[in-house]
């Protein structure tokens, strides 16, 4: 499967965006799509001139850094055996954060910081409206990463991602969710920063702990972006983030395209602990009921009914949602 690309010229709207991009559920990226965007320009002239550029937008807040002993090269990770971490966490004003980052993005083995997903309205209020993203929908706050070279794990989000490059490069290295079982997925209540990771593509070489991930490695999508490129990324879809120069900016988008109200991922959990320890033979069952009602490969489970007979499996909106969750709410209540 090759990696999609679109120059910003094809994307000048939602609609299209929505359309080209977003329902086909694979990851595009896009040249040049903040290019013009001023942080981008002042950050290609120089940190300082970056730093001096997003100061007029500080609010002045606190924020929680990352910080890695120079021997960590950045990978933010577990220390041995899963229960700690190989970095220091630390409280510091977003101004402090920033002019240290700065300061020290050219001395070699020198510790590393990594400043990430701080909402930008909150932080820098008045940066979005400087460099806005015409592609998205109106109220998709961004946010922004700032630090040092740095790579982080593999791992999915939830919700749909545009990620764009404001300084520095990145690499993304994307496995799609069919993989998933093959990734050798590490805690899910005991993380980095939220996501689950993947054990296997975090580690160096043909690791023997990790042999179904040989089957997968080289199908990664591999994506190299420069300052003023963007990546979309799906829901879902495995990605490792490499930062790979001294002084790196990102700026991202995170919402769920195609949203109704309430998340998929709560259904997953709902499922792990109706389901998940069933006798094997009922999960195949379950399984067949789910592909029949909920992701229907064969189509419309009553499409042999005329649509005044579908009922509660009639279109979602605008009646349908509010009397299914209502059910749910009462099923789970025990009524």
């Amino acid at each position: 499967m090759a990696l999609r690309e679109f120059a910003a010229q094809d994307l000048t709207d939602p609609e299209t965006f929505e359309r080209e991009v977003a329902e086909p559920c694979r990851p595009v990226l896009i040249r040049g799509l903040v290019s013009s965007w001023p942080a981008v320009r002042a950050a290609q002239h120089s940190p300082l001139r970056f730093r001096d550029y997003v100061s007029q937008f500080d609010a002045g807040g606190q924020a929680e850094v990352f910080i890695g002993e120079a021997q960590i090269a950045g990978k933010y990770y577990y220390n041995e055996g899963l229960k700690g971490f190989n970095f220091q966490r630390s409280r510091m004003s977003f101004a402090d954060a920033l002019e240290s980052i700065v300061a020290t993005a050219s001395r070699d083995r020198h510790h590393s910081m990594y400043l990430g997903s701080l909402p930008i309205p909150d932080y820098l209020p008045g940066f979005a409206a400087q460099n806005a993203l015409s592609i998205l929908r109106q109220g998709i706050a961004p946010r922004i990463w700032l630090g040092h070279a740095s790579n982080v794990s593999a791992h999915y989000d939830t919700l749909d991602n545009v990620a764009c490059v404001v300084a520095g490069k990145r690499r993304f290295t994307l496995f799609a969710p069919q993989f998933t079982g093959r990734l050798y997925v590490g805690p899910l209540d005991y993380t980095m920063a939220g996501q689950p990771v993947s054990l296997a593509a975090a580690a160096a070489g043909d690791d023997e702990r990790f042999p179904l991930f040989r089957e997968v490695r080289d199908q990664a999508l591999v994506a190299e972006l420069e300052a003023g490129d963007a990546i979309y990324v799906p829901k879902l879809w495995w990605h490792q983030v490499e930062a790979t120069s001294s002084f790196n900016v990102l700026v991202n988008y995170w919402w769920d395209a195609f949203a109704v109200r309430d998340a998929p991922s709560t259904g997953l959990l709902l499922s792990m602990i109706t389901i998940a320890e069933r006798p094997l033979a009922e999960r195949l069952a379950w399984r067949e009921f789910f592909d029949h009602y909920v992701f229907r490969s064969n189509g419309h489970p009553l499409a042999h009914l005329p649509e005044s007979q579908h009922g509660m499996l009639g279109p979602l909106q605008p009646d349908n949602y509010e009397k299914i969750r209502a059910r749910v709410i009462q099923m789970l209540r025990g009524e």
